[in-house]
């Protein structure tokens, strides 16, 4: 009786578990889609120039295809949410003290390049902890800050370089992270790129309560992330490239067409290699291979793209 009560509790975990990994992926996609609106909507009016303007053609977009981008050492050296921690604590929103606790969760992945669950989970609520009562707009603001100090030189060219190949290529792409939203988004524009899917912390009238919305946009909450922003966007996830260094965003990998392992942990290295996924590594110091196209963006992506060429969508900068 007791081992079956057991199972049972451990089922019902189970659920709850991926309720919340839904709930978070359904959140973190509307925030994705919100913000990209609000972008446009508030961008700068373009005025005329006072010297005839260079007629240059025009992109043609691929609107069903896109590429999904992790960011801790993946996009970025290192764990975004620490370099946003040393931010703050800077700032003085905490004490050193509580920055030892981040440099050790660094550490550990810097060293040992696999992060767990209870690890990250530690990390990301404990920073959700020191911005409760804080505004959006606040965070927002010294968000900016810490990109510029802390964030902006830590962006891994070679990465940089293949998002760029999508973007050139006519497809949306976005970061997907376990950081809060917000800051994923910073990052995400300060590198032109379409928007983000991040964790989402709850705000009431604009001020942080410190609670999640779902759970941390983490394994495979970022699965459902990008399965709600694929519906929500049009996207043919077959004709779409997600990559990762970790283990963990197996989930995430396998729901699109082409999966890439970039700076890869050991589980993740064996798990391409057992089913054929593109091994990108640029912490070797060896000269990257030379990008190739047809293998990255998949066998239809630049036909997709002239296919779709009368239909254009406005690129976020």
């Amino acid at each position: 009786m007791e081992a079956v009560c057991v199972s049972l509790w451990r089922s019902r975990s189970k659920r709850e578990r991926e309720r919340l990994a839904a709930l978070a992926g359904e959140a973190s996609a509307e925030a994705a889609v919100a913000m990209e609106a609000t972008a446009v909507a508030t961008a700068a009016p373009v005025t005329e120039p006072e010297a005839p303007e260079v007629e240059r053609p025009a992109i043609p977009q691929d609107l069903t295809a896109a590429a999904f981008f992790d960011v801790d050492n993946t996009m970025m050296m290192g764990a975004s949410i620490f370099h946003f921690a040393r931010g703050l604590a800077a700032r003085k929103y905490f004490s050193t003290s509580d920055l030892a606790g981040f440099a050790w969760q660094q550490v550990k992945f810097r060293v040992g390049g696999r992060e767990s669950h209870q690890g990250v989970q530690s990390s990301r609520e404990q920073a959700l902890s020191f911005v409760a009562g804080r505004t959006v707009d606040e965070m927002v603001s010294i968000g900016e800050e810490i990109y510029d100090e802390l964030m902006a030189d830590k962006i891994w060219a070679g990465t940089r370089a293949l998002a760029q190949m999508h973007l050139d290529a006519g497809q949306r792409v976005w970061l997907v992270t376990a950081t809060p939203v917000e800051l994923a988004a910073i990052i995400a524009r300060r590198l032109g790129l379409t928007g983000a899917l991040g964790t989402v912390a709850e705000s009431v009238d604009g001020v942080y309560t410190g609670r999640l919305v779902g759970d941390l946009l983490h394994g495979r909450a970022k699965a459902h992330a990008v399965r709600a922003l694929a519906a929500r966007e049009g996207l043919n996830l077959r004709r779409c490239t997600a990559y990762s260094d970790s283990q963990n965003d197996v989930p995430m990998l396998s729901v699109v067409g082409t999966a890439v392992a970039v700076n890869p942990d050991s589980g993740l290295r064996d798990v391409a290699r057992a089913r054929g996924w593109e091994i990108r590594d640029f912490r070797t110091g060896r000269k990257a291979a030379k990008i190739g196209v047809p293998s990255v963006l998949g066998a239809g992506a630049l036909a997709g793209a002239v296919a779709a060429g009368l239909a254009y969508r406005k690129r976020l900068v």
